[in-house]
């Protein structure tokens, strides 16, 4: 018998999207803070300490969950949405910034998903939000994740958010998979994880794609993203100071005059 609830969801949008979740009377999704979008009337919202599962009634393990969020770089604190009326109600959180919201039933993916620690979107209540040890020196030290990522617990639904397009890849029994380590976004438990250098001085000093690949080896399901947040983050700084690269060295100010800066 499932221990999380049983939610409703609908996934609207292309490149912005958003996630609206059906509660029934009493249901409860839990989310992080700054995803809320809107919620119908019925649906109150309540701040939590620690990941708002519910696993847990002692003010020790509440602690507990609350030291491994902030291990994950996440808040102490969780915003639960619980319908207190007696009809079906809506409750919709927004994507962060553009790219895809992955739906993850736990339920038919033995019950944890490791994922990264900035990924998470929100949660039919139930759902453990953890942290998970990268047991490997080599992983912890050059994985882009460093020692820690996120692990989701349970047999509910959670949702994570991606940049860009998502890629899901189903692995087969040792086969492989090199990936650049920040286009990671969630693998199932059964999936190997470990840290490869790349091969050749060459590819290590011009290939621009750094020093490691992450190579993931099945069975198992991946899911991978076309743009992680930090390489859309360092597209934007370059264009915002220095000159322009459009304009050449020709133009160079006369070009800025031209285009109203």
């Amino acid at each position: 018998m499932p221990r999380n609830h049983e939610i409703d969801y609908k996934i609207f949008g292309e490149e912005m999207q958003a996630v609206e979740v059906e509660l029934d009377p009493t249901e409860t999704v839990i989310a992080e803070s700054g995803s809320f979008m809107y919620m119908e009337n019925g649906v109150e919202m309540a701040t939590v300490f620690g990941d708002g599962s519910g696993q847990t009634d002692s003010f020790f393990g509440k602690i507990m969950t609350a030291g491994k969020r902030l291990l994950t770089g996440e808040s102490l604190f969780m915003t639960t949405y619980t319908n207190h009326s007696h009809n079906k109600q809506r409750v919709a959180f927004a994507a962060p910034y553009a790219g895809k919201i992955v739906p993850l039933d736990l339920a038919q993916l033995n019950g944890k998903v490791i994922c990264q620690k900035d990924s998470f979107l929100c949660a039919a209540k139930g759902v453990q939000i953890g942290i998970e040890f990268q047991r490997k020196l080599g992983t912890g030290l050059f994985g882009g994740e460093g020692f820690i990522m996120q692990k989701l617990e349970g047999d509910g639904m959670a949702f994570v958010h991606a940049g860009g397009y998502v890629l899901e890849r189903e692995l087969g029994p040792g086969e492989m998979l090199r990936v650049d380590t920040g286009c990671i976004v969630a693998f199932t438990e059964s999936i190997d994880y470990d840290i490869q250098f790349v091969k050749g001085l060459r590819n290590m000093v011009f290939g621009g794609e750094g020093l490691f690949f992450a190579v993931l080896r099945g069975p198992g399901k991946v899911w991978l993203q076309s743009l992680p947040v930090s390489r859309l983050a360092a597209k934007i700084i370059s264009y915002g100071v220095g000159p322009r690269k459009e304009e050449g060295s020709v133009l160079g100010g006369f070009g800025d005059l031209l285009d109203g800066r």
